[in-house]
């Protein structure tokens, strides 16, 4: 933790933004690389592979948000709930 800092820069939370940057190069290349052609899914809107990554990002932070809230089990255990919907919304939607 940073002396004085506003926010605890502990491991897991290092590990969460490190993800998201990766995510956010690896869909920047795979959009440059493979051009993306927008999709109809299960909600009838045209999608992308951009759209559905932030689909999955804020659902994600609303399944943790209630693992916190109705859960006393450790918040690691939320990321088998947040995988499951990370596959259905790119699957699916």
């Amino acid at each position: 933790m940073i002396a004085g800092g506003w926010m605890a820069w502990s491991f897991p939370v290092a590990l969460f933004f490190w993800t998201i940057a990766c995510l956010l190069i690896l869909f920047t290349v795979l959009a440059v690389r493979f051009p993306e052609t927008p999709r109809l899914g299960a909600l009838r809107i045209e999608t992308t592979r951009g759209d559905r990554l932030f689909i999955t990002l804020l659902g994600s932070a609303f399944i943790n948000l209630a693992w916190l809230g109705l859960s006393d089990a450790a918040q690691w255990g939320a990321i088998v709930p947040c995988l499951i919907y990370a596959f259905a919304v790119f699957r699916w939607l």
